[in-house]
């Protein structure tokens, strides 16, 4: 093992979305910036310089957490507990997964974090890494790392240190990705107490009053909230009056705005819904606005009222 700068080794050669993100999350937990600074990273297939480093991924055939190898090629490659077979970033994440998470800023949620990016991230990459994929995506994370890498018609003169150069900057890419993704979680599992608190507090349950704008839907559905339209204000001024989906990733309404109001702006949207400072309905009527809270809020209640339920 190295005495000195810690040793990352990889394989040569073109690279896969696996081992370039395998190596962001590495970087992450153990709190390393650049080679060359902080570790030295080696892409080879040389068994010799194998043997000698300190973290292995992708290349060598063993996997051992406990001398931080972490390859799935071998027979007897460990799998999910369904028997999805592991990538090397699946491995990887596995072991150090929580950790790159709590230095991104996942704070106390990190575990949370780290698990859901199991399921929706880290999974598919293990999964198209072997061949398991059902179904592809041009603009998939593994896609966009495999345009990373050299075109065939690149001159062999230099290929290896323009490969080495390639592979950092497919991991750039995946770890700006990650970054967001965890700052998305964050701020949504965030939201999620503030949107229940505020649940709580609002004096219709059909119609949630936020103080500002933040991610809502989702903390609907986990709590089975009965949100019809949500309101909440939003940088011009405006307070928006949105409505709920009937379930996730839906186009739908659980209750659209009404018919008469669609499309409508300004005056004509004054008449027809009767509150003074109501501002637009889009016409495909699953969002409106109002100039003030209490002009949203009347909105929503007549919407409730047009629609045919009773008052709370």
């Amino acid at each position: 093992m190295s005495q000195t700068l810690p040793l990352l080794v990889t394989h040569s050669g073109s690279f896969h979305c696996d081992e370039a993100f395998a190596y962001v999350v590495l970087r992450l937990a153990l709190g390393l910036k650049a080679p060359g600074q902080d570790h030295r990273l080696v892409r080879t297939r040389d068994a010799a310089l194998i043997a000698q480093g300190d973290y292995v991924w992708d290349v060598g055939l063993v996997f051992d957490p406990a001398a931080n190898r972490f390859d799935h090629h071998q027979r007897g490659a460990p799998t999910r507990e369904d028997g999805t077979p592991f990538s090397s970033a699946g491995l990887v994440w596995q072991q150090f997964g929580e950790a790159a998470v709590r230095a991104l800023g996942g704070g106390e949620n990190s575990a949370t974090i780290a698990a859901d990016l199991d399921r929706a991230v880290i999974r598919r990459i293990d999964e198209i890494d072997n061949g398991v994929a059902g179904s592809r995506e041009p603009l998939d994370l593994a896609a966009l790392v495999g345009d990373c890498n050299l075109t065939w018609d690149t001159p062999a003169e230099g290929r290896q240190k323009a490969e080495d150069a390639a592979f950092l900057e497919a991991v750039a890419l995946l770890e700006g990705v990650l970054r967001r993704r965890v700052d998305v979680l964050r701020s949504r599992l965030a939201a999620d107490a503030m949107v229940v608190a505020a649940h709580q507090a609002s004096a219709d349950p059909r119609v949630l009053e936020l103080e500002r704008g933040m991610p809502w839907k989702n903390a609907v559905f986990s709590h089975e909230l009965p949100v019809i339209y949500a309101v909440y204000p939003v940088p011009n001024g405006n307070w928006m009056v949105d409505a709920m989906p009937p379930e996730p990733h839906s186009f739908a309404q659980r209750l659209p705005l009404p018919e008469a109001w669609a499309g409508l702006q300004e005056g004509a949207l004054v008449e027809a819904s009767k509150v003074p400072d109501a501002v637009f309905v889009h016409v495909r009527r699953f969002v409106g606005a109002a100039r003030s809270r209490a002009g949203a809020v009347a909105m929503a209640r007549e919407a409730l009222r047009i629609g045919g339920l009773p008052p709370a």
